[in-house]
């Protein structure tokens, strides 16, 4: 993806998968600073506060907030199989660069 212009933080869209195995995704400048709060007690989203503890599983770098909360959108419309596809798709690619 395309990198932020200087002086402009990167933004994330991201899934994490839930202690009940469903996924959320959201939006954020500082992944790990997000994922703590979704594990936290008393922050993250109403969702995940009663599927703790969440698991980062997917992340996507993009230029701006705008583009992250329009890939968000497309990725809250798809299927969990097409979710799951996503990750795969990843998780794969990354064995192929290590191998």
């Amino acid at each position: 993806m395309a990198a932020p212009p200087p002086n402009q933080p990167a933004w994330f869209v991201y899934l994490v998968r839930c202690h009940d195995d469903t996924l959320y995704c959201g939006i954020a400048t500082d992944l790990a600073r997000r994922l703590a709060e979704h594990n936290s007690a008393d922050k993250g989203a109403k969702y995940t506060r009663g599927r703790r503890p969440v698991q980062l599983i997917y992340t996507e770098e993009v230029s701006s907030r705008s583009v992250a909360m329009q890939r968000e959108g497309q990725i809250k419309k798809m299927s969990k199989t097409r979710k799951n596809t996503l990750i795969d798709s990843i998780t794969n690619q990354l064995r192929t660069n290590q191998a």
